[in-house]
């Protein structure tokens, strides 16, 4: 079933909604990549940071037309597209996606220029434009044009023998108009700025002086025309349709048929064009015609384009620019002796772990656990799901190295995971050549839950030990993303998760589960009784509140019943990174609901569902945010939290992520964000992300 055309449930007993009671999706995607724009606008963070936080605002919205503008486009051009949920007509979402980016384009884009450059300039480094440099300068790079860029230019002519050429989504190109001397005919042609070359060009003889590369590139055109004259050039980008459409019920081998899907991706259609303010009208009439997109799609921006190649200039050797490291450590629990390796087997066999990346380290734990399991004689068997992982993966190689062993290894790799479809594809291909037992899930479901299974002999015993997680197996964005993953050799545990792979791998009718839930039949409706179980508390007088931390929250049902948890009195606290289509405060619907967003130095990804429950909490942790993909389209899992010192570490975040201690955003009934960064008497708040990490060192001081 399609977002668009979803039913809204809503049981009889409960009392009639609103019908403007949603805010829009894309709409709130918009607002919070503007909540990440104003973080590049804080001038209270270093420097570089505010840079990378520039490129990340740039990286987050070509995503966003790449694939959700793009398939809205797609549904309007096929006649499928719906009224959302929100009241809105698809073409009104598309104008209103329009104007908001061009808004918040041009805010990004003069923040470069006249805030975050000019500081750059004042730290050293200089990022300036050709008309600035010293001849000497002028020079030298004439000398590294020669030598290092030239050789790889592709002058393309557009005329009758030579067709428009294809233009690579998100590549950067200069538009040449040339004149030839001996009958005053003009002509184009197209150069592409080479991707594999640095976008900002460190001037020779200068510490921190650079000069994009298309000013570079521009200077010496003439010198890829010979014999005509170069009367202008002007800077453009286009962003494509890159979302993948397979049909599974084809009967075609499926990653054969990705594969193939993804050499169609390179042709998608055009869904933006960004060009330089100051582009000749002509120029621009002629992309438009030869792109086939219309002048609603087309973006007029202050030069340099493509701001998310900032990335490696916020990345420079400036420790005095950018955040204090945080000493990343080993959790606690799972720390080694002094002469020996931690084992991490005896230690599951003591207590469940909980481990909060990054503060805590990944590879110590969860990569730790299944290198042990690859190496350990007395392991058997170990089953994997893979969704996205790292180029060089040490958990890959412990795959290999367990199948190589003799171990039975089976691994679940999503091989549709958008954007990571090719590494997939050869990490399949590699698996399988090394005697893993490879498969890409059930028919017409992603597999996005992140589980591993480790059986082993122990005496007269099998014992099982696991991990679910939040994130992924990817130990470089475990660096970065901000995660929960629960360690254990619970034995109820083990056999949910056993039945879960039989099913992921064979056949099997829906089983039943004791400590998980999973989607797409279970989560929805084990988060909803949860729910009404709270409402029926809080009327019986009993201690009752719905806490949620997740990524996206746009399902409507699950919404609905929130909703219908305020009206009835319990307290609802949300704290969302990303989306949330939920009107909070609204008097007699939603006046005891509250939003908050955290965003930082980490990525917040992890999911944790917290139930008061009567004094008794009912928490679990896991891979699904509440959107319809993750709930109806997707196998995904979240696992039941037992320990009392692991559900007070999780009731502890809620509570500091709730406080007017910390600086946050908060949603109002608008869906305008508002963000508290000073207290009272005008000093900062407390960041989030260091407070915790400031938990947990001390944590583990106190063990």
């Amino acid at each position: 079933m399609s977002e668009e055309t979803q039913i809204i449930f809503q049981p009889e007993s409960q009392p009639d909604l609103p019908a403007e009671r949603f805010l829009d999706r894309e709409l709130s995607w918009l607002e919070f990549n503007q909540r990440v724009l104003e973080l590049a606008e804080d001038q209270n963070l270093p420097l570089l940071e505010r840079l990378h936080y520039l490129s990340i605002f740039a990286s987050n919205l070509d995503e966003f037309f790449m694939v959700r503008v793009a398939s809205l486009k797609r549904r309007i051009a096929t006649g499928i597209a719906v009224q959302s949920a929100s009241g809105l007509s698809p073409q009104d979402v598309l104008q209103r996606i329009s104007d908001r980016t061009r808004e918040l384009q041009t805010r990004h884009a003069e923040l470069f220029a006249r805030v975050v450059a000019p500081e750059l300039k004042a730290n050293g480094i200089d990022v300036v434009h050709w008309s600035t440099l010293s001849e000497e300068e002028k020079t030298a790079l004439h000398e590294y044009f020669s030598s290092q860029v030239f050789p790889v230019l592709t002058p393309l002519a557009v005329d009758p023998a030579h067709p428009f050429p294809y233009i690579s989504g998100l590549s950067l190109n200069l538009a040449v108009v040339l004149k030839n001397p001996k009958d005053q005919t003009e002509h184009f042609a197209r150069v592409k700025v080479p991707p594999l070359l640095p976008r900002f060009v460190l001037v020779p003889g200068a510490e921190s002086r650079y000069v994009p590369l298309e000013d570079v590139m521009g200077e010496f055109l003439g010198e890829l025309f010979p014999g005509m004259q170069v009367l202008q050039h002007h800077i453009f980008r286009v962003t494509r349709n890159e979302d993948l459409e397979v049909d599974e019920d084809e009967g075609e081998n499926l990653l054969i048929q990705l594969e193939k899907e993804l050499l169609r991706r390179r042709f998608g259609p055009p869904v933006r064009l960004e060009v330089a303010e100051d582009v000749d009208p002509q120029v621009l009439s002629l992309l438009q015609r030869e792109l086939d997109i219309d002048r609603t799609d087309v973006y007029n921006l202050p030069e340099p384009l493509d701001l998310s190649s900032l990335r490696s200039l916020a990345f420079l050797p400036r420790p005095d620019l950018q955040f204090e490291p945080h000493a990343i450590t080993t959790n606690r629990y799972l720390e080694a002796d002094e002469d020996e390796a931690a084992d991490i087997f005896a230690s599951l066999r003591e207590r469940e772990v909980l481990v909060h990346h990054p503060y805590e380290s990944f590879a110590t734990s969860v990569q730790a656990f299944l290198e042990q399991a690859a190496d350990d004689p007395q392991v058997l068997a170990i089953k994997q799901t893979l969704y996205r992982t790292s180029g060089d993966s040490p958990i890959v190689d412990a795959l290999i190295d367990a199948a190589e062993a003799g171990k039975q290894v089976l691994a679940l790799v999503e091989i549709k995971a958008r954007f990571d479809e090719k590494n997939n594809i050869a990490w399949a291909r590699k698996l399988e050549a090394a005697g893993v037992h490879v498969v890409y899930g059930i028919v017409g479901l992603k597999t996005h839950c992140k589980l591993s299974l480790v059986i082993r002999q122990e005496g007269n015993q099998l014992r099982r030990y696991c991990h679910i997680g939040t994130g992924n197996y990817n130990p470089k964005t475990a660096r970065y993303y901000e995660d929960f993953g629960l360690l254990t050799a619970r034995p109820a545990v083990g056999e949910d998760l056993t039945q879960l792979f039989n099913q992921l791998s064979g056949f099997s009718t829906e089983p039943s589960y004791s400590s998980i839930l999973t989607s797409p039949v279970g989560v929805r409706e084990g988060l909803v009784e949860r729910i009404q179980r709270e409402i029926d508390n809080h009327e019986a007088g009993r201690p009752a509140r719905v806490r949620f931390k997740i990524n996206s929250l746009v399902d409507e049902q699950i919404i609905d019943q929130l909703y219908f948890a305020s009206m009835a009195g319990v307290p609802v606290e949300i704290v969302v990174r990303g989306m949330c289509a939920l009107k909070p405060g609204i008097p007699g619907l939603s006046d005891n609901i509250t939003v908050h967003s955290v965003l930082g130095r980490y990525l917040e990804h992890s999911r944790i569902f917290f139930f008061e429950n009567a004094g008794d909490p009912d928490v679990f942790i896991g891979s699904a945010d509440m959107m319809h993909r993750n709930l109806d389209r997707r196998v995904e899992t979240l696992v039941k939290i037992t320990q009392s010192d692991q559900i007070k570490e999780l009731d502890d975040l809620f509570v500091l992520a709730m406080s007017n201690q910390v600086s946050v955003w908060e949603l109002e009934s608008s869906g305008n964000w508002r963000r508290d960064a000073k207290d009272a008497d005008g000093q900062p708040l407390l960041d989030m992300q260091d407070e915790i990490m400031s938990r947990t060192l001390v944590k583990k001081r106190s063990r």
